[in-house]
């Protein structure tokens, strides 16, 4: 009898990752990820029962890995250079916002996902507490108007990514377009 190849967490999601791009949520199965890896499908179902149980981990996954760049942006002194970090951060992978999308799409079909989607809500509580820290911080520096509610500033942030560069720009001007706008408005100074 041949051994099954082994495949890491890390081929794992980066497959997971790859897959969910090209193929979707509703594309995306334990057939097509086992011939990616080339592995049977035994080997996938010997950890994971069910597509839904993969993906709410993969989640889980990213947004630690999300969580742990907050935090170190955390770090930067000023809120300028928190700023610019963040900047960096949300535009150095758009795909993330992509298969966030697709994460919402898993159903609570059994125990093990609502554990993960548990996990998911307690993560996102750190990244909403860290992203306070990040608006308070700039409130404190006087560069954000205090009457702005927090959640407002975070949004405007957030939603730069849904923006279509439809000029063709590089990304790093876009993103230093971008940044440029929320740092100064676009009205002219009368």
């Amino acid at each position: 009898m041949a051994r099954e190849k082994k495949f890491t967490k890390e081929e794992l999601y980066h497959a997971v990752k790859h897959l969910l791009l090209k193929h979707g949520y509703e594309g995306f199965t334990f057939t097509i990820l086992a011939s990616y890896l080339e592995v049977s499908r035994a080997a996938i179902y010997k950890y994971y029962e069910n597509k839904e149980e993969l993906l709410s981990e993969y989640m889980v996954y990213e947004l630690e890995k999300f969580l742990h760049d907050m935090k170190q942006i955390g770090e930067k002194k000023t809120f300028s250079e928190q700023f610019d970090a963040l900047f960096d951060m949300i535009f150095a992978d758009l795909s993330l916002y992509e298969i966030r999308a697709m994460g919402m799409q898993i159903p609570n079909i059994n125990k093990k996902i609502k554990m993960y989607k548990q996990k998911i809500s307690g993560i996102i509580g750190e990244l909403f507490a860290s992203l306070q820290q990040f608006v308070e911080l700039g409130k404190q520096e006087n560069l954000i108007k205090k009457d702005i509610p927090n959640n407002l500033i975070l949004g405007l942030i957030f939603e730069t990514v849904s923006i279509r560069n439809t000029s063709g720009m590089p990304l790093s001007e876009w993103v230093e377009m971008i940044k440029g706008v929320i740092r100064h408005g676009m009205f002219e100074n009368n």
